[in-house]
C-alpha cells in the first residue's frame, strides 16, 4: 500500500514537473490565442452572441460576486440583458501570459485588464484546441484591489454580506 502512494506520488510530481516544463507556448500558437482572446473580448465590447459561441459547451464563466458561477448558457441567459443594449462591457488586456501543455490543445492564460466600469482586473482562463479551433472552458475574473486599500475593501464586503444576511433572516 504505501509503495503504491509513493509511486503515485513521484507519477504526479513528474506530471507536475512534465507541465511547468510545457508552460510557455510557442511564439505561433501564443499569437493565436491571444487573437481569439482579443476577439471573444471584442464580441462584448460589441455586444455580438458570437461571444458565447467561443465558450464552449460545458465551459464555466466565474465572475467578480460570489454568486456569478455559470455554465455557458446560464451565463448566456443572464448576460442577455447586457448584450439587447448594444454593449456589454469592455475589457482591454494591457498583458497576457499564454501557456499550453506540450500537445498544444490544453491552452491556459492569466491577464490584466483596463475596464472602464471596474478599473483594473485580472482574469485566467483555460481554452481548449479542437479541430473546429479554440473554445473556452473555464475563464475567471476579478478585480484588481490595490494591498494598500484591501482592508477598506473587505470592510466593505464584509457589511454587504452582513446587510444581505440579515435581510434573508428576516424573511
Amino acid at each position: 500500500m504505501l509503495k503504491s502512494l509513493i509511486l503515485a506520488g513521484a507519477l504526479l510530481a513528474a506530471n507536475l514537473t512534465q507541465a511547468v516544463q510545457a508552460a510557455n507556448a510557442s511564439p505561433a500558437l501564443a499569437k493565436q490565442v491571444n487573437a481569439f482572446v482579443d476577439a471573444w473580448h471584442d464580441d462584448a465590447a460589441h455586444a455580438r452572441m458570437a461571444y458565447f459561441d467561443k465558450i464552449a459547451p460545458d465551459g464555466v464563466y466565474i465572475g467578480t460576486d460570489r454568486g456569478e458561477l455559470w455554465q455557458r448558457d446560464a451565463f448566456k441567459e443572464w448576460a442577455r440583458k447586457f448584450f439587447e443594449r448594444g454593449s456589454a462591457w469592455r475589457f482591454h488586456a494591457t498583458r497576457r501570459n499564454v501557456y499550453a501543455a506540450d500537445d498544444g490543445k490544453t491552452i491556459w492564460f492569466d491577464e490584466l485588464l483596463d475596464t472602464p466600469n471596474m478599473g483594473h482586473c485580472m482574469a485566467s482562463g483555460v481554452i481548449r484546441k479542437t479541430a473546429t479551433g479554440f473554445e473556452i472552458v473555464h475563464y475567471q475574473l476579478s478585480m484588481a484591489v490595490p494591498n494598500e486599500v484591501a482592508g477598506q475593501v473587505t470592510s466593505l464586503v464584509k457589511a454587504a454580506e452582513q446587510k444581505a444576511a440579515e435581510g434573508k433572516a428576516a424573511k
